[in-house]
């Protein structure tokens, strides 16, 4: 009983050292299946999440195929869980990143004959800079810019570094430009906020302790959305650049980028936003949002990973992140992903029908949180009630450790994220969670669904079913625990 009691609090804190000695003592090989992992840790998955765990008499087996346990007394019969495929597959994980889109596949294998350096003269080079310059030009189409202003990265991640890091170096040479052009030598203040992507605290955690950058991180409210005022107070004269995400990522929140932007200019300093969740959700028109720089990527809206874009504005210079080449007028060295690039402008080219159907996704959403509320009374939204992403919903199930919930449903072919992200053993609830107010619990209990464009009611109707389910079978399930 101490071994299974171990392992239990082990699932909880991914694979911390918490058990009892019995538990701590015996061969992990008892404990863990090597045929599975854990989708969170990438460790093996801990047979308790697999069987049904019962008390025997001690004339009895153990069920295990290891012999150490077969002296110990009250013995365990291990039933093993039948290991069939799900009902059905649904993914509600879009939040995280999207199933490639079938005409983006086959426009993309089309590209791949497209062997030249986009930097050569010759025919090839020449066909693989066609292939690159309609992208540039597809993806300024959808935001309302000249295809000159944008700029091919990596991911979404590398843009946002590219700005943060980007603008400190051209502020430090006395460089600028744009909106910012007054500005003073050498700006060593930033605004951002407490939940943006770990591609932009990240860096400015980095910033402030390796470069010595002061930082300024805006507090949110319980609907997870900046006061701009809040922003008119943080601005200082060596304020070099505001950056707020367009939508959170975890929530859907979606922020005030425009009346930022003008506080952010009013004070002297640039303006980006990650629009990385928002793009392909939500209609973007740069000359609306007035923002300097604001970054996207491919693999959230049906397009290939390992591609993001990011828009400069006019006048609003950047120091390369990365030297070498001439590639993309200087601005990112490297030899182009033709192929990557060429599925991104196809992906971009699908957004029309994906924002015509934003209806049909908040009336999904709907449905699945009433579902849920119908089967778990007590739960919680987490965000704003209208500002929000059409596909994103946001719950605290209270008493229902998230990472449990998320383990459980996957066995049913419900795919979806929790609130707590494990990281070198220990289980972290979610910053952006907390910074709008949840206690540690709540954030523990949290749960995302991120609907996509191809969820239908069937799948819905499936979800809330499988729930219902786990939450029936929870009080006869060893691993499925109270949140502690």
């Amino acid at each position: 009983e101490d071994i299974v009691k171990g392992t239990v609090d082990a699932n909880h804190a991914c694979g911390g050292v918490l058990g009892p000695e019995a538990w701590t003592g015996c061969n992990v090989n008892m404990l863990t299946d090597m045929d599975q992992s854990d989708p969170i840790s990438g460790f093996p998955i801990y047979k308790s999440l697999l069987c049904e765990i019962a008390k025997v008499g001690t004339s009895q087996g153990s069920g295990l195929d290891n012999a150490g346990l077969d002296n110990s007394e009250g013995e365990l019969e291990v039933k093993a869980a039948v290991r069939q495929a799900p009902k059905r597959e649904v993914y509600l994980d879009n939040n995280a990143t999207t199933p490639l889109a079938p005409l983006v596949r086959e426009f993309m294998h089309e590209a791949e004959s497209s062997y030249g350096n986009a930097s050569s003269i010759h025919a090839a080079g020449r066909i693989s800079r066609k292939i690159i310059d309609h992208a540039r030009r597809k993806i300024a189409q959808a935001l309302g810019c000249t295809a000159r202003r944008i700029v091919f990265t990596g991911s979404g991640s590398e843009s946002n570094n590219y700005v943060l890091k980007g603008i400190l170096s051209l502020s430090n040479n006395g460089n600028g430009g744009g909106n910012g052009s007054a500005r003073a030598d050498k700006k060593q203040h930033i605004v951002t906020s407490a939940i943006e992507h770990p591609s932009v605290l990240g860096v400015c955690k980095w910033l402030e302790e390796v470069v010595g950058v002061d930082v300024t991180y805006l507090p949110v409210d319980a609907a997870g959305m900046v006061n701009p005022r809040d922003l008119k107070d943080a601005m200082r004269p060596e304020t070099a650049l505001v950056s707020v995400m367009l939508a959170n990522n975890e929530t859907g929140t979606i922020q005030p980028i425009k009346e930022l932007a003008a506080i952010a200019h009013e004070g002297g300093a640039l303006m980006h936003t990650d629009a990385v969740q928002g793009f392909g959700k939500i209609a973007i028109n740069l000359d609306d949002l007035g923002v300097d720089f604001l970054s996207v990527s491919a693999h959230k809206l049906n397009g290939p990973k390992g591609v993001g874009a990011l828009y400069v504005g006019r006048g609003a210079n950047l120091e390369p992140l990365i030297h070498g080449g001439g590639q993309e007028h200087g601005m990112r060295a490297g030899t182009e992903n033709i192929t990557g690039i060429a599925g991104f402008g196809r992906a971009v080219e699908l957004i029309p029908e994906k924002l015509a159907g934003t209806d049909r996704m908040i009336a999904l959403r709907d449905t699945l949180y009433q579902g849920i509320k119908g089967t778990v009374p007590e739960v919680r939204l987490n965000g704003h009630t209208d500002a929000r992403l059409s596909n994103t919903l946001n719950i605290t199930m209270p008493g229902f450790r998230g990472e449990s919930v998320v383990l459980a449903l996957a066995r049913y072919g419900v795919y979806l994220s929790s609130g707590s992200a494990c990281k070198s053993g220990s289980s972290a609830p979610s910053e952006a969670l907390l910074a709008m107010g949840l206690g540690e619990d709540d954030a523990h209990c949290s749960l995302r669904f991120s609907l996509g464009t191809d969820t239908t009611p069937d799948d819905i109707r499936y979800v809330v079913e499988s729930l219902r389910d786990v939450v029936a079978r929870s009080r006869n399930f060893i691993h499925f625990v109270p949140c502690r």
